[in-house]
């Protein structure tokens, strides 16, 4: 559904940083920087980018947005968790655990902020 998805950030270097770090525990390679300054993420067929906004105006983030990445196991979302805050991110929502979804589905959640305060999950479906 989704070709890529960019995130303002007004710190590259510090968002850079966080999400290699948070996104190699995912198994995802260290972003790329492009001619632009942007970090361009790649992997199993999506891209991941961040920008300095474009208007030249102050990042900032959706109140209500969430971006969710897919995390293989409960271990590899608790290592994005914990990589994410060694790297500059701030916990929010509960801590990562099990939560109950729709129709009885089981969903193992980590949420973090970002450094640009931006609120992201890993989220691994439980069998």
């Amino acid at each position: 559904m989704f070709t890529h998805i960019m995130l303002g950030a007004d710190d590259i270097a510090a968002s850079k940083a966080f999400y290699d770090a948070a996104l190699g525990a995912l198994g995802v390679p260290a972003g790329v920087t492009d001619e632009w300054g942007r970090v361009i993420y790649a992997h199993a067929g999506g891209r991941f980018l961040l920008t300095k906004p474009i208007d030249g105006q102050p990042a900032s983030h959706g109140n209500g947005s969430t971006m969710g990445f897919a995390a293989a196991s409960t271990d590899a979302a608790d290592a994005w968790h914990a990589a994410g805050l060694a790297h500059g991110g701030t916990a929010c929502e509960d801590p990562p655990g099990v939560r109950e979804a729709t129709g009885g589905r089981k969903l193992y959640l980590a949420y973090l902020r970002d450094p640009s305060g931006n609120k992201i999950c890993a989220l691994h479906r439980v069998a």
